[in-house]
C-alpha cells in the first residue's frame, strides 16, 4: 500500500475524530448551563397534634332525701310547742296556747328538717378529660426565585436549593 495513501488515510480519520468530539461539546451552544437563586422563602404548614387533658375536679352532690315532705320535723316541733305551749296559761288559755304552741313549733320543726336537708352534701372527685390541640409549624417546601440568563422566575421545590440550579434542555432540575 501507498505510504502516502495510509497517512492521507491516519490524518482524515484524525480529523473526523476531532470534529465528532468537537461536535459532541456543543461549542455552539451558548444556553446558560445554572439558573441564578435570587430569593428562597420557606413554606411551611400548620400542624395540629391532639393529647387528651385531664383533670380532678371536686363534685358536691346533694344527699339523697328520705322525708320529702319533712314530716318528722314537723311532729317532732309540734309535740315539743304543743308542751311549750301547755306550760302557759290555764283553763281554756292553756289549751289555746297548747294549740297555739304545737302549731308554731310544727311549722319552725318544718323548717328546721327543710335547712338540715338542704346542708346535706357530700363530695366526690370526678376525672373530667378534654382533647386541646398543639400547633407547630412545618417546613413542606420552598419558593425560590431564580434568575436564567435575562429572565426570572419562581418555582416550588421540595428541599432548599443552593446557589444555583443546573438546567438541562433549558429545564431546571430539581428534585
Amino acid at each position: 500500500m501507498n505510504k502516502s495513501l495510509v497517512t492521507g488515510l491516519v490524518i482524515g480519520a484524525a480529523v473526523v475524530t476531532a470534529g465528532a468530539a468537537i461536535g459532541g461539546l456543543n461549542v455552539f451552544d451558548r444556553k446558560p448551563k445554572y439558573a441564578e437563586v435570587i430569593d428562597v422563602d420557606p413554606v411551611s404548614e400548620t400542624i395540629r397534634t391532639p393529647r387528651q387533658v385531664c383533670n380532678d375536679e371536686t363534685v358536691t352532690h346533694q344527699k339523697p332525701v328520705k322525708d320529702e315532705k319533712r314530716i318528722t320535723g314537723s311532729v317532732i316541733g309540734a309535740v315539743v310547742g304543743g308542751v311549750l305551749g301547755s306550760q302557759v296559761g290555764s283553763g281554756s288559755g292553756r289549751d289555746a296556747a297548747t294549740v297555739a304552741g304545737a302549731a308554731a313549733g310544727g311549722y319552725a320543726g318544718n323548717k328546721v328538717q327543710k335547712k338540715v336537708q338542704e346542708n346535706g352534701t357530700y363530695q366526690t372527685t370526678e376525672t373530667h378529660c378534654e382533647t386541646v390541640y398543639d400547633s407547630s409549624e412545618k417546613v413542606i417546601g420552598y419558593d425560590v426565585k431564580y434568575r436564567l440568563g435575562d429572565e426570572t422566575g419562581t418555582i416550588r421545590t421540595k428541599d432548599k436549593p443552593a446557589d444555583r440550579i443546573p438546567v438541562v434542555d433549558g429545564e431546571l432540575v430539581v428534585n
